[in-house]
């Protein structure tokens, strides 16, 4: 069986820098078991797998380790994979998903090159005591620490992101997906790191799903809708963001690495 494979830079206006996906474009699901193996065999934080319907594209997207339930840069890139290779002329694209309806609508911006938006749910949090393996999982203790899917660890500054050393082993104690690590900015709105070593994910170039938290976090701290991302991992990626009401719409732009087949 060949099956087409595409690795995209998501959150990247050139190759090498945000975060790497792979989609997979099927006719039909394969065994779960398979989709684990090639995600497994790609090594990137997300695979993501797309099989078209009457509305759009059903998605799965799965680590090295596991299947998730959401994740923002692979369906960013399964949106260019989509309207680059696969003809797709629907505006906004629609995929199902296991956190249900998801959105990626699409502009050319005055550079000439397609900026894609997702539209994803907003999500809730609380404030939370925070958890002894955080603060060692990080070598830093945060000013407020708040749980939803991921826990969200506040910091005063962007320096404080940067010199964070996690020690993985102490995260994978943590009940939560992943800990988000942000901070005011120097040059946009907030910065951010992710680590999900529960995922098999150590510490991911950006991460879309995490600004659904970061999103109406600061969005509610500096007072206003329309705000600027980095993440500031060792390969970055930037992102713009707007707190919708219960929705957050979440923009940046990718770039084709590789284009080929898999043999199974």
């Amino acid at each position: 069986m060949r099956l087409p494979i595409y690795q995209i830079d998501a959150f990247a206006e050139k190759t090498f820098t945000g975060n790497p996906a792979a989609i997979v474009s099927l006719d039909d699901w394969l065994e779960d078991q398979t989709m684990q193996s090639i995600a497994e065999e790609n090594n990137l934080s997300e695979t993501a797998f797309i099989v078209a319907t009457d509305k759009g594209y059903h998605i799965r997207w799965f680590t090295p380790s596991c299947e998730v339930d959401l994740c923002g840069h692979a369906t960013l890139a399964a949106a260019y994979v989509a309207i680059q290779f696969l003809q797709e002329t629907r505006n906004p694209i629609c995929f199902d998903s296991k956190s249900g309806e998801l959105f990626v609508s699409h502009k050319v911006d005055n550079n000439k090159k397609t900026i894609l938006t997702l539209n994803f749910p907003a999500s809730e949090y609380e404030e939370v005591e925070t958890p002894q393996a955080l603060t060692q999982g990080l070598g830093k203790t945060p000013i407020k620490t708040y749980a939803a899917a991921d826990y969200l660890a506040i910091f005063s500054s962007e320096e404080d992101i940067l010199q964070l050393t996690p020690n993985f082993s102490q995260l994978q104690k943590l009940d939560r997906r992943g800990v988000i690590a942000s901070a005011p900015g120097k040059d946009v709105d907030f910065v951010s790191r992710f680590f999900a070593p529960n995922a098999g994910i150590a510490e991911d170039p950006v991460t879309g799903s995490a600004h659904c938290l970061l999103t109406p976090y600061w969005a509610n701290q500096l007072d206003r809708t329309q705000l600027t991302a980095m993440q500031r991992s060792a390969r970055g990626g930037s992102l713009t963001c707007s707190l919708q009401g219960n929705r957050v719409l979440i923009s940046g732009h990718a770039t084709l690495y590789l284009q080929g087949e898999i043999n199974i």
